[in-house]
């Protein structure tokens, strides 16, 4: 169910398999997160990752005993949030995303780009 004002999310490539092979209190942490930004809020544990020029695509990292783990998403959109990607963490070089997932997250931006876009124009020819 959609809440007037509330922003559908969106799923991009296996982020939300991904995200549901995380522990379940990351799992409801991130969605708690989401929510957030499903209402156009942001969430306290948000930040803004680097490397992506602005505002638009935000961080939730979350310890658990099993590690460290992030959700990727993006309110660059009018039209959904977008969950990038969800991961445990395994670099051991300081905090910095590993490369391969810094990958993934722009090419994934790169289709929420598109999916916006086709959304918009969905919305403008009914």
């Amino acid at each position: 169910m959609i809440i007037q004002g509330e922003k559908p999310l969106i799923w991009i490539g296996s982020s939300k398999k991904d995200l549901l092979s995380l522990p379940k209190n990351v799992q409801h942490f991130f969605g708690f997160a989401l929510d957030f930004a499903q209402r156009g809020e942001k969430h306290p544990g948000a930040k803004v990752l680097k490397g992506f020029g602005g505002a638009g695509v935000l961080e939730v990292v979350e310890d658990d005993t099993g590690g460290t783990y992030r959700a990727v998403y993006t309110v660059k959109f009018a039209e959904a949030v977008f969950v990038l990607h969800a991961f445990q963490k395994k670099s051991k070089q300081g905090i910095a995303t590993p490369k391969e997932d810094m990958e993934i997250i722009r090419n994934r931006l790169k289709v929420a780009a598109v999916v916006a876009q086709e959304i918009k124009n969905e919305k403008q020819n009914h």
